[in-house]
């Protein structure tokens, strides 16, 4: 299986964050993260690329995911 580009943007007092990374950590995935509270550039490319002030947004490969949906990240990522 080929490893798939997983980024996270995050703040650090997001709950749904917090649980996206502990999803990935138990499941042995590896991510990027990107906290958009501290880095105005990831922010302003966060807001370019989805249209969303909101976090988490993950996105894998090409797919991006609005909030932590564990269903959909299961199934992009085939666990």
């Amino acid at each position: 299986m080929t490893m798939k580009n997983v980024a996270i943007y995050t703040t650090p007092a997001c709950v749904y964050c917090k649980m996206a990374k502990e999803f990935f950590g138990e499941n042995n995935i590896a991510y990027t993260e990107h906290n958009v509270a501290q880095d105005a550039e990831k922010r302003n490319e966060l807001i370019e690329r989805t249209g969303q002030m909101g976090v988490p947004v993950i996105i894998i490969d090409k797919e991006i995911v609005i909030g932590f949906d564990e269903k959909r990240l299961r199934s992009i990522l085939g666990l």
